[in-house]
């Protein structure tokens, strides 16, 4: 398979992504910022004339992404220069003209507080409904824009992941094709070896038992099994990878992989009695651990 052409599935955790807009209701801007995570923690900072939106907000990422940690900011400079609270003048200029009047017929009343004014019924304007649906339906709209310029940055950066995760599978299969013919010459070897031995400490050599020894030799020194299991993990990691439907989170099945493969390697090391096993098992290991921390970033 040409690595460099294929189309892989795995898509990376790691991205940064930022979208500015100027529109009538003013100018605002998302910035996403995404890091790995064994689940999804969506950290939203929004202004408080937009905390309404939160729930919409992760709806929204939701949809898109599975796994990861996201801190998710909106900044908005209003248009106009007018605060959110607004004084309705056709209330409070008859309000204020009957205030004046109670105060001439009753010298004795007090000050009125401005604050108790802004309790009068409807002496404060309500913001627009309408007006402020556009704008949520608008800032939403470039939320999505902003999340698909992360999920393509998750995307290219997943296939690179892949690439390396592949390259280092191939470069264990070439480990393993390498020590699997040299395995009956080590058996030979060891043999060899415990019939010497048994010379040494018997000058009359007993046959029955020299072939025990052999048996539990043989037994001890079969790798066989994890070999095959090796291969086995190797292809379910390639059929991950370029089997799964897109986008689909695929970084906990490969994740667990990694540690099954781990771990037969580590029982080859454990059966080597010979210094091209031990070599192989640490060469192993140490590709291993570099797809490990590969898959690590991979949603």
């Amino acid at each position: 398979m040409n690595q460099s052409k294929a189309k892989y599935s795995a898509r990376s955790m790691t991205a940064f992504s930022r979208i500015q807009t100027n529109s009538e209701y003013g100018r605002f801007s998302w910035e996403v910022r995404s890091v790995n995570q064994r689940y999804l923690e969506i950290n939203p900072r929004l202004p408080d004339a937009f905390r309404h939106l939160e729930n919409d907000l992760r709806q929204t990422i939701k949809q898109q992404i599975h796994r990861g940690k996201l801190d998710v900011s909106l900044s908005f400079e209003s248009s106009t220069q007018q605060t959110d609270l607004q004084v309705n003048n056709d209330i409070l200029q008859p309000l204020t003209e009957a205030i004046s009047q109670v105060q001439q017929g009753l010298p004795e009343a007090t000050q009125v507080n401005p604050l108790e004014i802004l309790k009068w019924p409807g002496i404060l304007l309500e913001n627009d409904a309408s007006q402020q649906e556009k704008m949520d339906a608008k800032i939403l709209q470039k939320l999505n824009d902003c999340l698909k310029q992360l999920t393509d940055h998750r995307d290219r950066e997943g296939q690179a992941l892949a690439v390396l995760i592949m390259e280092r599978s191939q470069s264990i299969h070439n480990q393993l094709k390498q020590l699997e013919p040299a395995l009956p010459e080590v058996l030979k070897e060891q043999t060899d070896k415990l019939k010497i031995r048994i010379h040494e400490l018997s000058e009359q050599l007993d046959e029955n038992r020299f072939n025990q020894e052999v048996a539990i030799l043989a037994q001890k020194m079969d790798v066989a099994e994890e070999i095959d299991r090796l291969y086995t993990h190797l292809k379910e990691v390639e059929h991950i990878l370029t089997k799964t439907e897109n986008h689909a989170p695929i970084g906990r099945r490969l994740d667990f992989l990694m540690q099954e493969l781990n771990r037969e390697a580590n029982t080859l090391g454990s059966k080597a009695a010979d210094q091209r096993i031990s070599q192989a098992s640490v060469e192993l290991k140490v590709l291993i651990e570099q797809m490990r921390e590969q898959v690590q970033n991979i949603e």
